[in-house]
C-alpha cells in the first residue's frame, strides 16, 4: 500500500500545491454554473442593468446567446496559460464555481437543469442506486447497460433548459446514451464528428432564427486525463482558442457567446492511495471517484469507519460524514430523500494531489489529471463573454 503521507511529502517537494484550509463550496446563491442557464433563459437576460454581479456585463441585453461548455477547463489552469489563448484572454471574464463533486456527470446536469446536485440526483461519476453502483456517464455497471433497471428520466426527472426544447451541439455518438437522456431530455440534437463543425452548426442555427444555442466540447478534459499538463495540454488549449475565434467570427450582431466549464483539474500523476484492510473491513462498497470517494459502511460500522478514516487520511483529504456534508450543503440546500440514499456514509475528498483507489473504478489507461474534489484548481471555472 502507498501511504498518503509519503505521497504528499514527495509530491509537494516537487510541485507545491496551494490549497485552502477548508473545502471551497459551490456558490449556489450566486456565481455557480447551475445559475447560468436560469439567468440566460429569464426575461432579465434581455434587459439592461439587470445582470447579477457574477456575470460579465459585456453581454447584458444581447438578443441571442450561445453557451459553449469546454469540459475540464479550470479557472486556475486558464489563468496560467492566457498567452496560449489570446481570444479567450481578451473576452470579458469572471470566476465562478462548479458544483460538488466537481465531475462531468454532476456538473453538466447542473448546468443544463439549473439545479444543485441534491435536487437533480446525478451525484457522482459512479453512484449507488439500490444494490447497483452505476457509472453515470456510461449508464452501466460492470455487467452492462442499466437503462432498463434505471430509466434515465426516473433517475433524473427534471427537464433541462427550464423545459425549453433548445438546440444542443455535441458529439454525434453521445446522442441516445443513457446520460444524454438523463440530462438533455427533450432537446434538439445536432451532432458533430469533428470539432471544426461546431462553429458551422452554430452559424447555421443562428441564421435559421435560433436565439439560444448550447454547445459542448470535451478535448481539454480528455487530454488532461491522458497526458496531464504539458505540451499536449497546451496544444489542445490553442486548438480550443482557435475554435472560439472561429465561432466569434460567425456570430451575427447582438449575439453573446458565453464560454464556461464544468470543472478544473489536478495533476495527480500515479499518486494512488489504496485503502488497507483496517478500512476495507468496515466498507460494504465504494462509489464516487478517486477525488471524491464515497465509502458505504457495513451496517453498524458507520462511526468506526469515520473514525478510522479520519485517523489515516485527515492530513491529505477532507474526511466527512454524510451528515456533515448535508449540514454544510455541499450538494445544495435541498437534497431529496431518494438522492440521499445514493450517498455513502463517509467521503474522502483530497486536498492534496492524490486519488483514492477503487478496483471497480478503472479505465483503459491511468489517469494523469483528475478532478472531483473541492480545491481551487477543481472548483473554480471561468465564465467568459464576447458580444458581437
Amino acid at each position: 500500500m502507498v501511504l498518503c503521507s509519503a505521497i504528499v511529502r514527495w509530491f509537494t517537494a516537487v510541485v507545491p500545491l496551494n490549497v485552502a484550509a477548508a473545502p471551497i463550496l459551490p456558490d449556489f446563491s450566486g456565481g455557480a454554473i447551475s445559475n447560468i442557464i436560469p439567468y440566460l433563459l429569464s426575461p432579465q437576460a434581455h434587459q439592461q442593468g439587470s445582470a447579477p454581479d457574477w456575470l460579465p456585463t459585456a453581454a447584458v441585453g444581447a438578443k441571442r446567446a450561445v453557451v459553449l461548455i469546454i469540459d475540464g477547463l479550470g479557472w486556475n489552469q486558464f489563468q496560467e496559460r492566457t498567452a496560449l489563448a489570446p481570444t479567450m484572454a481578451n473576452m470579458s471574464a469572471s470566476r465562478i464555481t462548479s458544483v460538488a463533486p466537481t465531475t462531468t456527470a454532476t456538473a453538466l446536469t447542473s448546468i443544463a437543469t439549473g439545479l444543485a446536485p441534491g435536487e437533480h440526483g446525478i451525484v457522482g461519476y459512479r453512484m449507488q442506486i439500490d444494490s447497483y453502483v452505476m457509472n453515470s456517464l456510461r449508464w452501466a455497471d460492470e455487467k452492462g447497460d442499466l437503462r432498463r433497471q434505471f430509466p434515465p428520466h426516473d433517475v433524473q426527472p427534471f427537464p433541462p433548459f427550464l423545459g425549453s426544447s433548445v438546440p444542443v451541439i455535441s458529439k454525434a455518438e453521445l446522442e441516445g446514451s443513457g446520460f444524454t437522456e438523463a440530462h438533455l431530455q427533450g432537446v434538439r440534437h445536432h451532432g458533430w464528428r469533428v470539432s471544426s463543425s461546431i462553429p458551422v452548426i452554430i452559424e447555421e442555427l443562428l441564421n435559421a432564427g435560433e436565439n439560444f444555442v448550447y454547445a459542448y466540447y470535451d478535448g481539454i478534459d480528455k487530454i488532461a486525463h491522458e497526458r496531464g499538463f504539458g505540451v499536449f495540454y497546451d496544444a489542445e488549449l490553442r486548438v480550443v482558442d482557435a475554435l472560439i475565434s472561429d465561432i466569434i467570427s460567425r456570430l451575427p450582431s447582438d449575439t453573446a457567446l458565453y464560454v464556461t466549464a464544468d470543472h478544473g483539474q489536478v495533476h495527480v500523476f500515479d499518486n494512488v492511495v489504496r485503502l488497507d484492510n483496517d478500512v476495507m473491513n468496515l466498507v460494504r462498497t465504494q462509489s464516487g471517484e478517486g477525488r471524491f470517494r464515497w465509502l458505504h459502511a457495513r451496517r453498524g460500522m458507520e462511526a468506526q469507519l469515520l473514525e478510522v478514516c479520519a485517523e489515516k487520511f485527515s492530513h491529505c483529504a477532507w474526511v466527512r460524514s454524510q451528515e456533515q456534508i448535508l449540514d454544510e450543503q455541499w450538494f445544495g440546500p435541498v437534497v431529496r430523500p431518494v438522492v440521499q440514499r445514493r450517498l455513502g456514509e463517509v467521503a474522502l475528498v483530497p486536498f492534496e494531489p492524490v486519488t483514492f483507489f477503487d478496483p471497480a473504478d478503472s479505465g483503459p489507461f491511468q489517469l494523469v489529471c483528475r478532478h472531483g474534489s473541492l480545491t481551487a484548481d477543481e472548483m473554480y471555472v471561468p465564465l467568459l463573454v464576447h458580444r458581437s
